[in-house]
């Protein structure tokens, strides 16, 4: 059964919001207490994500070790996060990382984890911190040995603690590829989690006003996103509108409009996913209804070779420097089905090469052209590509992969509730051997139905294989279809949908 929002421990129901710290002095009295709760985040048959998350009431800490146990010994922590897990029958120990391993008065941390269960998944009711049983209130502890000397001048004011960590905000991170992970400058993992904020794709060439519809993204739009703990934005883009070759607005005003919002997301920590989107090219074949307008008004099959390295070498110019913004290619490649599926093999030579394909009567770019047109523009960004069959197949991701000078490449995969690739033993076979190779990262989640059931479970398998996730859409649309997010650009989650990828997103995003 899946719960539709975080359920919260306490003792006869299961629920609980109870913690205790320690800090140790021998030369001076030592207070400790902390407050603290567990959380369901989602829970299917035989499994749960869940979460821990404390607030230091006491002395800072330099070091912790978090301590429960399960009520029932088929309970497992098969996965987590935020800290190093252990477990021994059904005793649990979280102990911090060397990032989060100072906890200041009034500080908080959040740990979370994927789980087991057999008959039942009751919630742990008690925890210890640094070995003391939490409490919910402070102790504080007489010194050990009483000082040897008095002040002979009190001082002035109250000594601070200086933060040990830097204050939340701050810029986006520069990002790069090591191995398969996504990595800052300093080479420390970073999953992106986020949301697509759609309509840039749309709005210029359905005489919308202006680039986005509904209100220009401004800095209440962004806290609204940042209250969500959204650390990364996808925005969809037209290939034509960009380059000022059909729509209003076109040209410079609407690549000023797509910079001006970039930019915003980078100062306030958020890393923007620039997403060619929409593109030219006369396409009549099947695979996506009524697509036959030769202007970028609809989803094309692949990008084409008139425009899109033109696109893209504008687009690597514009943000060349800027290693906070990352490129995803196109949107979703669908040559196979253009191609009513005729040969695995020349439908993914079609999407590393380009050049004439089955079914699709333009010429086509290939990823390995939109490579070449972004690193030829100078710049070494990180590159996302999705995969065939509207991003949702990766088989071949690894064979085709294009070469590329900065080894900046990640592929990017897409997944609902109705492609074909839409269960965890599809996700092991197919998704996981690109994951163990290079990083992966889910451009797209959602589910045609304004529940988190589907999503929920993308989301647990993600966490556990380091994969990234931005889920559709950030735009207050109504749910009856499915995908949305908010009911306003406030950030007022949709009641089910859009509340069950906020809770998650609280969880596993500092």
């Amino acid at each position: 059964m899946k719960h539709r929002v975080a359920l919260v421990a306490a003792a006869a129901a299961g629920l609980l919001t109870t913690g205790a710290f320690v800090a140790v002095s021998t030369a001076s009295a030592a207070t400790t207490g902390c407050s603290a709760t567990y959380t369901v985040v989602s829970q299917w048959q035989g499994g749960f994500q869940g979460g821990v998350s404390f607030t230091n009431l006491g002395d800072p800490l330099s070091s912790w070790k978090l301590e429960f146990t399960f009520p029932d010994a088929a309970q497992k922590v098969t996965q987590g996060w935020n800290a190093t897990w252990s477990q021994s029958g059904s005793a649990v120990t979280a102990v911090n990382m060397s990032w989060n391993n100072s906890v200041p008065t009034n500080g908080s941390v959040s740990v979370g984890f994927i789980g087991s269960w057999g008959s039942s998944n009751a919630s742990p009711s008690s925890f210890k911190v640094n070995g003391v049983t939490c409490t919910g209130s402070t102790t504080t502890t007489p010194p050990t040995t009483p000082p040897t000397t008095t002040p002979t001048t009190p001082p002035t004011t109250a000594p601070t603690t200086p933060p040990t960590t830097p204050p939340a905000g701050g810029a986006a991170p520069a990002l790069r590829v090591s191995g398969n992970k996504i990595v800052t400058a300093a080479g420390t993992p970073y999953r992106l989690l986020g949301v697509n904020r759609s309509s840039a794709e749309f709005a210029c060439v359905q005489g919308k006003t202006g680039v986005f519809d509904g209100p220009d993204p401004d800095q209440s739009t962004v806290d609204a996103m940042k209250a969500w703990h959204i650390h990364a934005v996808r925005i969809p883009i037209n290939e034509q509108c960009w380059l000022g070759t059909y729509g209003t607005p076109s040209g410079s005003a609407y690549q000023t409009a797509v910079k001006n919002y970039a930019n915003l997301l980078v100062a306030n920590g958020i890393n923007p996913i620039i997403d060619l989107h929409w593109t030219y090219g006369s396409y009549s074949g099947g695979g996506n209804g009524n697509c036959t307008d030769v202007n970028a008004t609809c989803q094309k099959p692949m990008p084409d070779a008139q425009y899109a390295p033109q696109l893209w070498t504008s687009v690597a110019t514009t943000f060349k420097g800027n290693n906070a913004v990352l490129f995803d290619l196109f949107n979703e490649p669908w040559p196979d089905n253009a191609d009513g599926y005729a040969s695995a093999a020349n439908e993914w030579k079609c999407w590393r090469d380009g050049g004439t394909c089955g079914g699709i009567t333009y010429q086509v770019a290939g990823m390995q052209s939109l490579v070449n047109a972004v690193r030829g523009a100078g710049a070494t960004n990180v590159i996302l590509l999705g995969g065939l069959a509207w991003s949702n197949d990766l088989t071949q991701w690894l064979t085709y992969k294009p070469t590329d000078s900065a080894g900046n490449l990640v592929a990017a995969w897409h997944v609902y509730n109705f492609n074909s690739c839409s269960n965890t033993s599809c996700w092991d076979s197919q998704i996981a051997p690109v994951a163990a190779q290079v990083p992966v990262v889910a451009g797209e989640i959602g589910q045609n139905s304004c529940a988190h059931d589907f999503i929920d479970q993308v989301m647990a398998w993600a966490d556990a294989h380091n994969v990234g996730y931005l889920a559709w859409t950030w735009n207050p649309w109504g749910c009856s279809g499915g995908n949305v997010l908010i009911q306003s650009y406030d950030g007022t989650p949709t009641d089910s949908y859009g509340s069950g990828f906020k809770a998650h997103l609280l969880t596993v995003n500092p």
